[in-house]
């Protein structure tokens, strides 16, 4: 962490209303916080349990692959569907393969696919100025206990603020596609799906009770806990520390450790010098699961007009 990092004092929060941002009544503010408490709460107390109560013995084949197929599943219904599909259109896809990314990326439980996309495009409206949602750089507290502000609030605080993106500002396309908005509608029905199938897996494969509860322990809450934190990681450490190869008005940073377990996500800094691009990792060595899936869905034929910087453009804008 470099010290101007340290030192420098982020741009406080205007009491002005920001476009494409609205607020939220009290009762609907008490109702997102508990609903965040119990989706944050729920999957680290399985965590705990999994580590306390299966120490010596490990995880189970039939667990670990549900936990494996589950995790693949959502975290690409995030990273290709959610968010390279349909916030940047950056590739075009075959209808039956846009239902099953919107259904994957609800399935991740990171909100409906038009609040999702909705908060992600204004992120990079407004991207670590005043209008981001999840921005490290807002709170103005100087020193360390700032530093410990900012990255708590984009990891995970912001999702207790009392407003919440207008979806009619930024993400009125979605809104008008009725197949897009009937999966948004049904959120709360593929959030009770994402927690049964694979407890109902378990006790298929296994046929005993206990199967079904370890398969719900770690198929569901512990899959779940680990994909929401390698998201939120996305929008608190890779915009504070890591390097950035490429000119960008923002504090993006590209952070290697982090794009097994996010599929490419944490090429972030690529992702915001080339927003509209499908791959992330634009290095051959830079492991990007998002772009092999892509490519291979385009082999497929269910993938078209796939879109990525040509290297005039990155030339254009490499950094130093």
């Amino acid at each position: 962490m470099t010290t101007d990092l340290l030192e420098r004092r982020p741009e406080p929060r205007p009491e002005r209303r920001i476009e494409g941002v609205v607020p939220i009544s009290a009762r609907e503010l008490r109702f997102q916080r508990r609903i965040t408490l119990l989706m944050t709460i729920a999957p680290l107390g399985a965590v705990l349990w999994a580590i306390t109560a299966l120490w010596g013995r490990g995880i189970s084949a039939t667990d670990f692959w549900i936990m494996t197929s589950f995790y693949v599943f959502t975290v690409t219904g995030v990273t290709v569907g959610l968010h390279r599909y349909f916030t940047h259109k950056s590739f075009r896809a075959v209808q039956p393969l846009r239902w099953l990314l919107a259904v994957a990326g609800s399935m991740a439980v990171e909100g409906d696919v038009i609040s999702w996309v909705a908060a992600h495009r204004r992120h990079h409206a407004y991207a670590d100025k005043a209008g981001d949602p999840h921005s490290p750089h807002l709170i103005q507290t100087p020193g360390f206990k700032g530093t410990l502000q900012n990255l708590w609030h984009a990891h995970m605080g912001w999702l207790f603020d009392p407003e919440k993106t207008d979806r009619e500002r930024w993400a009125p396309d979605l809104l008008k596609d009725p197949m897009i908005s009937g999966i948004s509608r049904r959120f709360p029905m593929l959030v009770i799906l994402t927690f049964t199938l694979p407890p109902l897996l378990g006790l298929t494969i296994t046929g005993t009770f206990h199967g079904m509860w370890t398969a719900f322990v770690w198929g569901s809450l512990v899959r779940v806990f680990v994909l929401h934190h390698m998201t939120w990681s996305i929008n608190s450490i890779c915009h504070f520390y890591g390097r950035r190869p490429y000119d960008t008005d923002e504090e993006s940073r590209n952070v290697w450790p982090l794009s097994l377990l996010s599929f490419g996500e944490s090429w972030h800094n690529n992702h915001h010098a080339f927003p509209s691009s499908a791959y992330l990792g634009l290095e051959w060595w830079q492991v990007d699961f998002g772009r092999y899936t892509i490519r291979s869905l385009q082999w497929l034929g269910l993938v078209r007009d796939v879109r990525r910087p040509t290297v005039e453009q990155r030339k254009a804008k490499r950094s130093g």
